[in-house]
């Protein structure tokens, strides 16, 4: 199963991580120069959590935004409680 948000279908981004050498020109020097581009992955925050979704509680993987911005309905937490037998 992909590494994809279920609801905001976020995924993994490429992109390049680039080393560079040399003082700012704001802080007195000459500029900063490119020395080595590579290629890199950005992976999306994406937890596998449990959910009720359509009455059922599966398990999905989503991102952390979701989770925070309330569209994951997690289901009821078990008490666990003995119940007091009735004489």
């Amino acid at each position: 199963m992909p590494r994809v948000c279920v609801f905001t279908g976020k995924r993994t981004h490429k992109g390049n991580k680039i080393r560079t050498r040399g003082k700012a020109k704001y802080l007195g020097g000459v500029g900063t120069k490119t020395t080595g581009i590579s290629r890199r992955e950005f992976k999306a925050n994406i937890q596998r959590v449990r959910a009720v979704v359509g009455g059922k509680i599966v398990r999905i993987k989503v991102s952390a935004k979701a989770i925070h911005s309330g569209l994951v309905v997690k289901p009821k937490r078990r008490t666990w409680k003995k119940e007091a037998v009735a004489a």
